[in-house]
């Protein structure tokens, strides 16, 4: 037994004080709510330096001959994962509410997502643990939670271990009272206490004390904080206060807060872990397009370096799949080198609009070649037979068919051998161009692998610019380049016999709308390249009319799958079928904007008026009259505690941003836009309207 003040110090960090929370807790909120979201939090990193990198989620039969528990009947990938743990699963839902209720018991809730490396970590650990297994199933309801299927419950608790804690991520761990209040929370925990933090056995021993002696305090503690995030989040619009240059103003200091943050070397704003984050150069990029507009042409080319060298950073590095195409997750180091290795749709469809975006601007090719290569990516990998769009894959792996355990990258990374064994006399030259090393090459930071997972593997990355190491070996570029590309092509052939990342095929409205945004725009922008262009693997150098077709067949799953033509309503996600959660307002939004990118680069007046009608729909269920904004939303559903405004550009853009810049892009700015065009009846007067101010072409 522990001494009573280490006992002490374990409590003091499981539960918040019950009785008085943080002082000025809305205050520090509204702070909160602007750290991006990553899956890390404080406890990953210092339960990571104890791990091995074989602690990740098992290949081996599903289960080991347990039987299935009630996630079995589900349809979300990420519940299937755990579908033989032996852990007693509940859905989120009435049946385990009721449970709960009835036993009097707590809930122990915990929220991830299927391509989640530190999900499977805690799965491997945790919850295929028997003993774990016996405490949660004595003591506490579980519920299991995949927070892209149900994003409105996972915002939530989000929001209360953020606002409490500091921080937040994946796999998020809460617990909760029978009527749904958090009582504490976390992220990742190790099963055993390590490095004076509590594991997560000691923490579900010390949530079933408290309960059992402290738990009107708990009780009470639960609903201030409720309700304090409640008044935080329910601010009501003061336009009278604000003037008009407001926006101008905070675009200024938003562009200054960056640039400050920049990184010369490496490229990006801010240190490592560095995220592709496009809303950032979005932003640069309007402000460069002001600048030039003012004649303010040093301001505007000072901008555009941070831009263009930021993007070239990220596609010579690691976070890139120079073989397959399509970009990582984030890098771990500041280098743009060693990834974590999931990629995520909702990545893929911003990032290929940024590099479009570039190439609008500067006429380069090699911004529309990487555009290219990520739409190519999901082209070849990532879309279903009847055109629907997937969510990601993940960036665990085995090693080798029947390996016991998956291990993160084993998909992607190479040993020098396998290259020589596979290029031969061009091993080389590629080993060169890749910086591939015979004793590994993740290298390059201190932060790139400090556990020496990836020794003797390497990340391929480009370190020198392809022309100087064509004239290097006395080649011409187009001919340097053409042997680059075969030799992906051959170890992408060889790549194909791995066994694959998992694939989460679920379809989120909101991601595929960020997609059929980019297919759609690219299908009329890469037109504009020079004839004659050669392509190298993995671009496949398509005619770009076929994005178009992508991006129309996408929408058509989406009209056929998960909209109601009655009600005008969408669902958020299909898989098997529609899930039963509704569209949330990222769905609309999203899906609107690229709705609206089909009409005016396809030119079908179909799609724009469907964009029509869901924004009608948009409005009914999520506009905040009152208070001004859109609620994330509809409020229709009790189990969700809170309605929240979401106005961060994080790892996705904020819903209402995207709303207000199409609003702005109309040249009738203060109404609505989908009331302008009806009272117009959509003449042909309105196909030359570019709706997104953002947008530079």
């Amino acid at each position: 037994m522990a001494p009573p003040a280490a006992l002490a110090r374990v409590i003091s960090c499981l539960l918040p004080p019950p009785l008085r929370p943080p002082p000025m807790l809305s205050t520090r909120l509204l702070r909160l709510r602007h750290r991006p979201s990553s899956c890390s939090s404080p406890l990953r990193f210092i339960a990571a330096a104890a791990m091995s990198s074989s602690s990740s989620s098992s290949t081996a039969a599903p289960g080991g001959g347990r039987k299935p528990n009630r996630l079995a009947a589900e349809h979300s990938p990420y519940l299937l994962q755990h579908a033989h743990n032996p852990v007693d699963w509940y859905p989120w839902g009435d049946e385990a509410f009721e449970k709960a209720r009835k036993l009097d018991i707590p809930i122990f809730l915990s929220i991830g997502y299927s391509t989640c490396h530190w999900c499977h970590v805690m799965e491997v650990e945790s919850f295929e643990n028997e003993e774990v297994a016996k405490i949660l199933n004595d003591w506490f309801v579980s519920i299991k939670v995949d927070r892209e299927e149900r994003p409105d419950v996972d915002k939530v608790y989000m929001t209360y271990v953020s606002a409490l804690y500091g921080g937040g991520g994946w796999p998020l761990t809460v617990f909760l009272s029978p009527n749904l209040k958090p009582l504490m929370g976390g992220t990742y925990f190790p099963p055993d206490d390590k490095y004076g933090r509590p594991g997560f056995k000691t923490i579900l021993r010390k949530v079933k004390e408290a309960w059992d002696t402290k738990r009107d305090a708990l009780e009470k503690s639960g609903n201030v904080v409720i309700e304090q995030l409640r008044d935080a989040l329910s601010a009501k619009a003061s336009s009278q206060d604000v003037p008009n240059d407001v926006a101008v103003l905070y675009i200024d200091q938003c562009v200054e807060k960056l640039a400050s943050s920049y990184d010369p070397k490496f490229g990006g704003f801010g240190s490592a872990p560095k995220f592709p984050r496009p809303v950032e150069d979005c932003i640069m990029l309007y402000k460069f397009r002001k600048h030039m507009e003012a004649r303010q042409e040093s301001e505007a080319q000072n901008i555009m370096k941070m831009v263009t060298h930021t993007l070239q950073c990220m596609a010579r590095g690691g976070v890139h799949d120079h073989v397959g195409g399509g970009f990582h997750r984030y890098s771990v180091d500041e280098c743009w080198h060693v990834p974590h290795f999931e990629k995520m749709l909702y990545d893929q469809g911003q990032i290929a609009n940024v590099y479009l975006d570039t190439y609008v601007i500067t006429g380069d090719e090699y911004y529309s070649s990487v555009a290219r290569d990520i739409l190519d990516y999901l082209r070849r990998d990532m879309i279903g037979e009847d055109g629907e769009i997937f969510s990601a894959e993940d960036a665990d792996s085995a090693e080798y068919e029947g390996a016991p355990r998956k291990k993160e990258g084993s998909f992607y990374v190479w040993t020098s051998q396998e290259i020589e064994d596979t290029l031969g006399e061009n091993a080389e030259l590629f080993k060169n161009h890749y910086y591939v090393k015979s004793s590994g090459n993740c290298d390059l930071s201190g932060m790139s692998d400090p556990h020496n997972e990836f020794s003797g593997k390497n990340v391929l990355i480009e370190r020198r610019p392809g022309s100087l190491m064509a004239s290097k070996y006395g080649k011409s570029v187009d001919e340097y380049y053409g042997i680059l590309g075969e030799c992906r092509q051959k170890l992408f052939d060889v790549r194909s016999k791995r066994p694959r990342p998992h694939l989460d095929d679920k379809v989120i409205v909101s991601w595929n709308g960020l997609a059929i945004s980019a297919f759609a725009r690219a299908s009329q922008i890469l037109k504009s390249g020079p004839p004659g262009t050669k392509f190298y693997f993995p671009v496949a150098g398509c005619d770009p009319v076929e994005y178009l077709q992508v991006a129309e067949k996408a929408a058509n799953f989406i009209k056929e799958k998960l909209y109601d033509a009655n009600t005008k309503r969408l669902q958020h996600s299909y898989r098997n079928g529609p899930a039963k959660a509704p569209g949330f307002l990222d769905d609309y939004a999203f899906l609107i904007n690229g709705l609206l990118d089909l009409y005016e680069y396809g030119g079908k007046i179909e799609w724009l008026l469907w964009a029509i009608e869901l924004q009608v729909i948009q409005d009914e269920l999520f506009l905040d009259k009152q208070g001004g904004g859109y609620f994330n939303t509809p409020g229709e559903d009790p189990s969700v505690l809170l309605r929240v405004k979401e106005d961060y550009d994080g790892a996705e853009p904020s819903a209402q941003s995207l709303l207000e810049t199409r609003w702005q892009r109309s040249t009738w700015s203060d109404c609505p836009v989908y009331l302008m065009l009806q009272n117009l009846k959509a003449t042909n007067a309105m196909l030359n309207i570019s709706w997104r101010c953002l947008r530079l072409d």
